[in-house]
This record gives C-alpha cells, structure tokens and sequence, in this order.
C-alpha cells in the first residue's frame, strides 16, 4: 500500500510538472517580448523543468508503476483563463504574463510541498522531490524579483 501512495503523490508531481513546462511553454514568446535578458535563463529553467519530469517518471517506474504523464485538468482551466483574460487586457499583457508566472511558480511550489509534507515518498523520492521544490523555489522568487523591478521602473 505504501508503494500506491508514494505513486500516487509522484503522479500527482507529475501532473505538475507538466502544468508547469505547458505554462512556460505558452508564454515563451510573451516574457522574451518584455525581458529579452531573461532569455538564456528562461530556456534554463524549461530544460531543468523536462529534466525534473524524467526524474518524476523515472521514480515512478522504479516502484513498478506506469507514470501519468498527462497535465491536470486544473492546469488546462488556468491557462485557458489566462488566454481569455489576457485577450481583454488593456495595456501591460507583459506585466500580466509575469504575474502569471509567478502565480504558477507558487502554485507548483506549494503541490511540492504538500507532496513533502504527505509522509508517502521514500528516502529516495524525499531526496529528488526536495530538490524539485529548491528549483521551483528559486526560479519563484527570480521571477518575483524581476516583477518588483519592472513594477518600480
């Protein structure tokens, strides 16, 4: 039973991971448009993100499960709204596509933590998944940065 729950919770990772690479993915063109300098580490933190989802499958298929390597329905909703919402923006869409970077960063970091804070994964998956969230951590709070410069200039 242990080995279903550490599944289940690495599947749910899974679903984030993806959410989080789609999301990236969708606003690539968006965030080059307004921060040109965040390019190189924009494409960094995609690559690491696909790195991070083979980790995720790789600790699923060890336990003997098949991974779901799909994106959450709540994923697809959310960025369905920020289609719908940034095509009634007036003004700023760059500053909301930040905002909805930063949103997603959060959201993704919390899932990891929660994941954490589950008492399901092992030894090894508690090593690799606590190294994820420092990675989302960090990539949350560079964009969070980037958002309180942009917002005082």
């Amino acid at each position: 039973m242990k080995n279903q729950e550490e599944v289940s919770v690495l599947n749910d990772l899974l679903h984030v991971m993806n959410d989080r690479i789609e999301g990236f993915e969708k606003v690539e063109g968006k965030i080059w448009e307004g921060y040109p300098d965040v390019k190189p580490e924009y494409a960094k933190i995609i690559s690491l993100s696909k790195v991070m989802k083979n980790e995720l499958i790789n600790l699923i298929t060890e336990n003997g499960e098949k991974a779901s390597d799909t994106s959450s329905v709540s994923g697809a909703i959310h960025r369905t709204w920020i289609d719908i919402k940034n095509s009634f923006t007036i003004g700023n869409t760059e500053e909301s596509t930040l905002e909805n970077v930063i949103f997603g960063e959060k959201a993704a970091a919390e899932a990891y933590q929660n994941g954490i804070d589950s008492g399901k994964l092992s030894q090894d998956s508690l090593d690799i998944v606590s190294e994820h969230l420092k990675n989302i951590k960090d990539s949350y709070h560079q964009f969070k940065r980037i958002s309180e410069y942009k917002s005082k200039n």
